[in-house]
């Protein structure tokens, strides 16, 4: 982490490097510089030209920080012959291209930067790495449980309070309600939506809102870990007086066993896919089914896979749907595109599944 001053002690210090351009702080600018509200005025010299420029720093490298920066130089009002500028600990690519195409200078402590001075130099570097990895300080919310703050805008996209989004995920978690596990706290969604904001996925003013949902599944997507598995016990079940589902749902409730069919077993509700012979279920403790469902432990043309595990992402917004708990078309997208090519052009169906579900909400 670093600071904003200290950011432009760094550039007074002559340690901002953009080889061809040197860089010199103005100090005699402190009262334009209030009245202003800038951060530092400075000199960018190569050769014999010489241009100004107005800084805004920023201390973190969030897609907010930066979005905020940007349209705060966009909109501001700089002293005769001064071009904008943004400061930020890291500058990558996307951010560098935007900088360009708005023709608004940028710089790093990473050695990347786009620097345009009118018709006097334009410079553009990158390929820097990023040394301030710790710029958004708070953990990889898209993973683990805490991805359910993620989740939950993906059913619903605008939620009146921080205790609503907190109220849904702890209603929508089957191992909260029927197996004692603890209920997400309240200080973990702020943290969640805090980096939620930070990469403009959602928006808080006088609704907390989903702003970008592909944006937010495809975040979901390059996090998802599958869940940690304790056993793994593939079954040949007779079916007697009706399905085997229906056989496990009455004893899951006999029980007050959350179980779900896993996303793979669950595609069917969401899209066009015959899903296979085995129909695959979570639970959290498999030895409990098996006391009470009558089949053989066999690999050869098993009907039912039990996955022990209590991960409760993959419970999160089960569907009840005939009778039986299906998987959240979220869980099924995620574990969809873990697959094979053609498991993937079906999450393609899911995805859509998801979106029109979301705009149908909206109406």
């Amino acid at each position: 982490m670093t600071t904003e001053r200290e950011m432009i002690k760094e550039l007074k210090r002559g340690k901002i490097s953009l080889p061809p351009l040197s860089f010199n702080l103005l100090e005699e600018t402190s009262v334009i510089l209030e009245d202003l509200r800038l951060d530092a005025l400075i000199e960018v010299t190569w050769g014999q030209s010489v241009a100004k420029f107005g800084v805004e720093c920023k201390s973190l490298s969030t897609p907010k920080a930066f979005q905020d920066g940007l349209n705060r130089l966009k909109t501001l009002s700089l002293p005769q012959g001064f071009y904008p500028m943004l400061f930020i600990p890291y500058l990558d690519d996307r951010k560098l291209q935007e900088l360009e195409e708005e023709r608004i200078s940028g710089i790093d402590m990473c050695g990347n930067g786009v620097v345009y001075a009118g018709e006097r130099f334009a410079v553009f570097r990158s390929g820097g790495k990023n040394r301030f990895t710790s710029s958004a300080p708070i953990k990889n919310i898209y993973r683990k449980n805490s991805s359910m703050v993620g989740r939950v805008f993906l059913q619903l996209a605008s939620y009146g309070t921080v205790q609503d989004v907190r109220a849904e995920i702890n209603r929508q978690n089957p191992l909260v309600r029927k197996w004692d596990k603890k209920a997400m706290s309240l200080s973990t969604v702020s943290k969640a939506l805090k980096t939620l904001e930070e990469d403009l996925l959602i928006t808080r003013n006088d609704a907390i809102r989903l702003l970008q949902p592909e944006k937010l599944l495809q975040k979901l997507n390059e996090n998802h870990f599958p869940p940690n598995i304790k056993e793994r016990v593939r079954l040949k079940v007779k079916e007697k007086s009706g399905s085997i589902m229906e056989e496990l749902q009455k004893t899951a409730y006999t029980l007050n066993l959350p179980i779900v069919a896993t996303g793979t077993s669950s595609v069917g509700r969401y899209a066009v896919m015959q899903r296979g012979p085995v129909l695959s279920i979570y639970c959290p403790r498999v030895e409990m089914l098996l006391d009470k469902i009558s089949g053989s432990q066999s690999d050869r043309f098993p009907n039912l896979e039990l996955i022990e595990t209590e991960d409760e992402k993959v419970y999160f917004d089960s569907r009840d749907d005939d009778n039986f708990c299906w998987a959240s078309p979220v869980q099924v997208y995620l574990e969809l595109m873990a697959g094979d090519k053609r498991d993937q052009e079906t999450a393609e169906q899911v995805k859509s599944y998801i979106m029109d579900s979301l705009e149908t909400a909206r109406q």
